[in-house]
């Protein structure tokens, strides 16, 4: 005796008719019937008194349907009982973003999951702003870390509990690495190299535009960049100094790079990011949890 013919009779036992029982099943009436049929020959006992329009259960029809239901009641609560358990949850997680030391936090995540899920990949894309939306929105990627100010209209998004340092990038033997900190005015003739991301105009507040204020226009930008790795070797060969953010590039004892922040101090906020209305794999929706909690309750 199957389970699945089982379902069958209580579904007809609801519905009170064939058809209506095999719509609700999405079978052929034919079908159902040939089931119901075998499953009467099966057991020797008529199970239904069947009329023009409806159908009544015999009384041993009641009495399959007394046990019926608690079979398939028992078999219910034995699968929830299954599921509940901790399943082995295994998969892919595709996360883009910005070269920031804020890829820390999500690092965190990453080796207190792997303890409970071994199983899960994560994949890191890197590219800047219009690089990771792009992915997201045809989604490539299940979550995007952006660097404020960004466009996240078009986002679910968690505030990433760090903030990026701007600074300038440049050559230990250079005339500002004697500064402690770097002012607009330092910055106005010396040749620049900047992140595409400070340079962009496409938002009402431009955080690295305010900080210059009216001198911004005046800048001696001769190179732009989206990955610091690449604005650190031409900052190496002399081309200029690099605007950045801080522990990005290899500014250690060992380097002839060094760092220096702005004065006054300019920070950005980062941002988590996901498609609105997204269907997340197993270990995608394991991620999102995981961020949620340790992000929300820093």
């Amino acid at each position: 005796m199957e389970l699945r013919v089982l379902r069958y009779f209580l579904t007809v036992a609801r519905e009170g008719s064939m058809t209506a029982a095999a719509d609700f099943l999405h079978i052929t009436q034919p079908t159902l019937s040939r089931q119901l049929k075998d499953l009467e020959q099966e057991l020797g006992k008529k199970l239904f008194i069947r009329s023009s329009h409806s159908i009544h259960l015999t009384d041993e029809g009641m009495l399959l349907r007394k046990r019926a239901e608690e079979i398939i009641e028992m078999v219910d609560k034995l699968g929830a009982e299954f599921s509940s358990m901790e399943e082995t949850i295994s998969g892919d997680v595709y996360i883009g973003g910005g070269e920031t030391d804020a890829m820390r936090q999500i690092a965190r995540v990453v080796k207190d999951l792997q303890l409970g899920y071994p199983n899960i990949r994560y994949h890191l894309y890197s590219g800047n702003e219009d690089d990771v939306t792009e992915r997201l929105d045809k989604r490539l990627l299940d979550f995007g870390i952006l660097i404020q100010p960004a466009d996240l209209s078009k986002y679910n998004y968690i505030n990433i509990p760090a903030k990026d340092v701007w600074g300038v990038v440049m050559r230990k033997d250079s005339l500002l690495a004697f500064h402690d900190n770097i002012q607009a005015a330092d910055l106005l003739n010396v040749p620049l190299i900047c992140s595409r991301q400070a340079m962009k105009q496409t938002f009402s507040k431009n955080e690295f535009a305010d900080w210059f204020g009216e001198n911004f226009e005046k800048l001696n930008v001769v190179t732009t960049y989206n990955l610091a790795y690449n604005a650190s070797l031409m900052v190496e060969e002399g081309i200029g100094y690099a605007i950045a953010i801080d522990k990005i590039v290899n500014t250690s004892s060992d380097s002839n790079l060094c760092f220096r922040p702005l004065e006054p101090r300019l920070e950005s906020g980062l941002n988590i990011v996901w498609k609105k209305h997204q269907v997340f794999s197993a270990a995608a929706e394991m991620f999102l949890k995981e961020i949620q909690v340790k992000f929300s309750n820093p």
